[in-house]
């Protein structure tokens, strides 16, 4: 059985790059509408816009930064204005920011973490809530990480810990939302290969190590992320709402 969205309209943060485009593009394979939000990597969400329109799709991009309440509200108001209300929103925007320890770690530093990964994701889901429960129906998807499970590697103690508080407020969310017909579920990648984000904070050396430790043999790559999120907005997915899919190759096993 294949399904196909069109009519829907897709909302991904951080999709300029990585794992975040790789989302914008395949949910635009399957008829969605999809806005792309970006904070400041433009030519990366024209990139993104460009090669969803070279499959036919139809996608705009909107720059907003997702920890800045007016600036969440500007964005899920101007993706209503141009595409409609949003049916599937994406959680995908993200950062380590910085590698530091606990002991070293300032307040500015510790709030702008907690912002990026886990504020954005509560106040971005509250902006599209009302659209969605006024139609029936909706689909929200959060991104986790392993990190949220191991504590993540050196100098990661907040990132990790935004991480595993995604996977507690996407079950908490999905009680909340269940009953207006809204589905709420996280992905967890765990070492995903061809991304800034690893580019940034792991040497080629730690990811040859990380390589070495994962039983499918492979780092993974964006494509494995969106597939998971084309599962999830699909009706094979109807039925599951405040779940955790863990995608890492077998890294972690729970």
């Amino acid at each position: 059985m294949s399904f196909d969205l069109s009519g829907r309209v897709a909302l991904v943060t951080g999709a300029s790059g990585g794992i975040g485009q790789a989302i914008a593009i395949d949910l635009a394979a399957v008829g969605a509408k999809v806005a792309v939000n970006y904070l400041s990597n433009q030519e990366g969400a024209e990139e993104t816009i460009r090669i969803i329109q070279e499959q036919g799709g139809e996608a705009i991009k909107i720059q907003a930064d997702v920890t800045d309440l007016d600036q969440i509200e500007a964005l899920a108001a101007k993706v209503e204005e141009e595409l409609g209300t949003v049916d599937i929103l994406v959680n995908n925007a993200g950062h380590l920011v910085e590698r530091r320890k606990i002991e070293e770690m300032t307040m500015d530093l510790w709030r702008n973490i907690i912002d990026v990964n886990i504020t954005s994701a509560a106040f971005m889901s509250k902006a599209v809530i009302p659209g969605m429960k006024e139609k029936g129906s909706g689909i929200i998807i959060n991104l986790s990480s392993v990190a949220a499970h191991d504590g993540g590697g050196p100098g990661a103690v907040p990132y990790a810990t935004t991480k595993g508080a995604i996977i507690t407020f996407t079950k908490g969310l999905a009680k909340e939302l269940a009953p207006s017909g809204i589905r709420v579920n996280a992905l967890s990648p765990g070492f995903v290969d061809q991304t800034k984000f690893h580019a940034t904070f792991n040497t080629e050396e730690g990811r040859k190590a990380t390589v070495t430790r994962i039983p499918l043999g492979r780092g993974g790559v964006p494509k494995d992320i969106s597939g998971a999120v084309l599962f999830l907005t699909s009706p094979y997915a109807s039925y599951i709402t405040g779940e955790t899919i863990e995608i890492n190759g077998g890294m972690f096993m729970k």
